[in-house]
């Protein structure tokens, strides 16, 4: 009996061990922080770790409709077409946009919220332009443009009159 035992857990033993679930890791291709483990789960797709799960009320997390940012940007936007909207990313992306004047030419909207500061250094805006031949042949460029200059400082304005009003509450 005890030779059966012995044997099942040397057989479970090795199950376990093949079948993936321990995986030795090199800790030196893993960045060392919290912060830096974070920035690459984000780069690699991994929104969500169980610590994050169990952790609750930590109190640095600031819900979207409350950051001002984030709202002056969505309501600037509202008429573009968006793709990609992720709050613990800090990041906006629109579809194509095209207003009608230029049957070929389209662009897209990148927003990155680098902090939650009210600061031109804050968010980081990216403007790309698609322009399209007559056999659908398209060029992709990213423009340096006054949109994006005009974009920024109506997010800017915006965000502090939504602050403002918060602080009044």
């Amino acid at each position: 009996m005890k030779k059966k035992l012995i044997f099942t857990l040397m057989l479970l033993c090795i199950a376990i061990n093949s079948c993936g679930i321990y995986r030795p890791v090199d800790q030196r291709t893993f960045p060392g922080t919290a912060k830096e483990k974070a920035k690459k789960n984000i780069e690699e797709g991994r929104g969500v770790s169980v610590n994050n799960l169990l952790k609750r009320g930590s109190g640095g997390f600031e819900f979207n409709t409350s950051n001002p940012l984030w709202r002056a940007s969505l309501e600037l936007i509202d008429f573009m077409p968006l793709t990609t909207v992720d709050y613990s990313g800090g990041i906006i992306i629109t579809d194509w946009y095209n207003d009608n004047n230029k049957n070929n030419e389209y662009i897209k909207i990148t927003l990155r919220f680098l902090n939650n500061e009210i600061d031109a250094n804050s968010v980081k805006i990216i403007v790309h332009q698609k322009k399209c031949g007559n056999s659908n042949n398209c060029v992709v460029n990213e423009i340096k443009s006054k949109i994006k200059d005009d974009l920024l400082r109506e997010i800017l304005t915006n965000a502090a009159k939504i602050k403002l009003e918060q602080d009044k509450k």
